[in-house]
């Protein structure tokens, strides 16, 4: 019968060999790419509340035109 814990011990140092040759982002990298990331979630959501607004009221000015 197959041991299940040499399965997991292999499965366990195979994924930390494959780690150590990943190329890991320096502070600096990692700092630049969050301030990206939290600048355009802020454009994005700016803009998609600008045209939410936008739509909200055009279709109020037509449902308010039609009921009349």
């Amino acid at each position: 019968m197959k041991n299940p814990f040499q399965s997991t011990r292999v499965f366990v140092s195979e994924m930390v060999g494959e780690l150590q040759k990943a190329s890991w982002p320096t502070r600096t990298e990692l700092r630049d790419s969050t301030v990206v990331v939290i600048v355009a979630s802020a454009l994005l959501g700016i803009f998609t509340s600008i045209s939410d607004f936008s739509l909200y009221q055009v279709v109020d000015l037509f449902t308010s035109l039609a009921s009349r």
